[in-house]
């Protein structure tokens, strides 16, 4: 447990970093008129990138294949494209989609990194 909660750390400090980059992106493209679900997985992609290799290192102490990279990006991409459709179909405001998805994908995200997409081979 006391591993988990270490990784969860290091997980939750890269996400802020991750969070930052998605959140800045995002803004910008629904400035320009952009529709919130592309918005948001442009948005995802750019900071997705950055927070798979630096939690490949630093979290899990993992090595990264681009087939680790690809099982991680398309199912979280998925998530964020479909918290962007939602809330455009619900026309939320945008602050409210992105924080939604934030909190949502830090969760999710951790659990599927840390049992499927770095899951420790045996």
């Amino acid at each position: 447990m006391r591993i988990i909660a270490k990784q969860f750390t290091k997980y939750l400090s890269i996400g802020v970093l991750n969070t930052l980059i998605h959140w800045m992106i995002f803004f910008a493209l629904t400035y320009q008129g952009l529709a919130q679900a592309l918005a948001n997985l442009a948005a995802f992609i750019a900071a997705v990138t950055f927070s798979f290799f630096a939690n490949s290192r630093y979290t899990f102490t993992s090595t990264y294949s681009i087939s680790r990279y690809l099982l991680f990006t398309s199912f979280m991409g998925l998530l964020a494209y479909t918290f962007g459709a939602l809330g455009d179909y619900l026309a939320l405001p945008a602050l409210v989609t992105l924080v939604s998805f934030s909190a949502c994908s830090l969760i999710i995200g951790f659990v599927y990194s840390k049992f499927i997409v770095f899951k420790e081979e045996k």
